[in-house]
């Protein structure tokens, strides 16, 4: 039994935004005073991981101090991504029976996609946080529409997934896994077609049984502090590596929103002062 917090960020689909949200979540935690274990499981791309390793580099050359999460690497190169699904399986429960307690939270960054791996941490969690762009592509990945009414037919591949692993989860632990949809990077859009879909989500969420959440936005600064390791929530008068402006300030208040509705201590950081 794991004695960790899991938190599993999960969507089958590429580009919705998981790793933006696995390190936001994972920074955030590490302010709160939390200790974090993370792990990556993208083994080809390994976004979330390499963040990380750009956060050791920056505040070692900078002098600075910040929390850093106890970083898994279930690998080297891409050795494990050409391995066997046996294989990989074996070294992500070696992995997780490990670090299970020696931390706080387990946060584990899924793929972009089906596998083995992804299927077994996604029966282990205590959330799962489905992070979904403000489209019907993203939502194809959770619910299919009929293409004439666009009324709601049937839930789609992830939510079977999901559906799968809290069903296993149920049954070993009599335990149920609190699913979130963060409606992530949401932008300026039609109304009309915004409302469509919004329709369609909580007819799905009752459906299905996840509750939604905000989201991030798409906004510069997180594709801007990326490439330091850091995010809105190491800035500080020590930590400034971009002046800081009013959009700045408003990001690190939708990091607290999310935090909180995901019933986590936000831990976002400092109070931001912008420039004048």
């Amino acid at each position: 039994m794991s004695q960790a917090g899991v938190i599993v960020i999960g969507n089958e689909k590429g580009g919705a935004g998981k790793s933006t949200i696995a390190v936001h979540l994972a920074t955030a935690l590490l302010h709160a005073g939390a200790t974090v274990a993370l792990m990556d499981l993208d083994l080809r791309q390994s976004s979330t991981e390499h963040f990380f390793d750009h956060r050791k580099a920056w505040t070692e050359a900078k002098k600075v101090t910040l929390p850093a999460p106890l970083l898994v690497k279930l690998g080297e190169g891409n050795h494990l991504a050409k391995a066997p699904e046996a294989e990989q399986v074996a070294r992500f429960q070696e992995a997780f029976q490990e670090m299970s307690p020696r931390a706080d939270y387990i946060l584990i960054d899924t793929p972009g996609g089906d596998t083995a791996i992804s299927r077994l941490a996604h029966t282990l969690a205590d959330q799962i946080i489905t992070p979904m762009n403000d489209s019907f592509v993203d939502f194809d990945m959770l619910g299919l529409v009929d293409p004439v009414t666009l009324e709601l037919t049937r839930p789609s591949l992830y939510s079977e997934t999901v559906w799968n692993a809290r069903k296993e989860r149920a049954v070993k632990t009599g335990k149920q896994i609190d699913w979130i949809v963060l409606r992530n990077r949401l932008a300026s859009t039609d109304p009309r077609n915004r409302r469509r879909l919004d329709e369609r989500v909580q007819a799905l969420a009752k459906r299905v049984g996840f509750r939604m959440g905000p989201g991030l936005r798409d906004r510069v600064i997180y594709r801007e502090l990326f490439p330091f390791g850091l995010t809105v929530a190491d800035l500080s008068p020590s930590v400034r590596p971009v002046a800081v402006s009013l959009s700045h300030v408003a990001a690190r208040q939708e990091l607290r929103a999310m935090m909180q509705s995901l019933g986590l201590s936000h831990g976002a950081g400092e109070t931001l002062v912008a420039a004048e």
